[in-house]
């Protein structure tokens, strides 16, 4: 699926509603679509602050069994990367698997620099329904006291 806007704050409430919505869809845990919400938040504004004035965002879902890869990219007026020692790159990267930053130089002078992000979030493998853990609870048949024992007092 294909999304584009103007490369403008308020109009990333659309890409952002898409994101979640996909995910939903696709099944995915409600704290994975949260995250895809959030990362795809990130990285629009990012590309829409470097974008040329009047242009369009696009951003490109492709949905499969287990994972989400969403594509952003904008025209420039030159920048070919994005800096990765930001609070921006940091938050991408925790919320997302995998980050990536394409760019595409233009064909002949004065066109537009390419700038993409690309980034795949991966369905979390379903663990074990209740969560069981190695402390685990003691087997049914296993006797349990909830009371301390007092020195003098029977045992269970």
């Amino acid at each position: 699926m294909e999304v584009r806007v103007l490369a403008q704050p308020e109009a990333l409430v659309t890409v952002r509603t898409v994101a979640g919505d996909l995910a939903a869809r696709a099944e995915f845990p409600l704290d994975a679509v949260d995250d895809l919400r959030l990362a795809v938040d990130e990285a629009c504004t990012c590309m829409a602050g470097l974008a040329r004035p009047g242009t369009k965002l696009t951003v490109t879902f492709t949905v499969d069994d287990d994972r989400i890869t969403v594509t952003s990219s904008v025209s420039t007026t030159g920048p070919t990367g994005l800096p990765t020692t930001t609070f921006a790159w940091r938050v991408l990267t925790v919320l997302a698997d995998d980050v990536r930053v394409l760019s595409e130089a233009p064909t002949a002078p004065g066109e537009a620099h390419r700038l993409a992000l690309r980034m795949t979030l991966v369905r979390p493998a379903l663990g074990d329904p209740l969560g069981a853990s190695d402390d685990q609870l003691p087997p049914r048949d296993a006797a349990v006291s909830f009371m301390p024992e007092r020195p003098g007092s029977p045992g269970p």
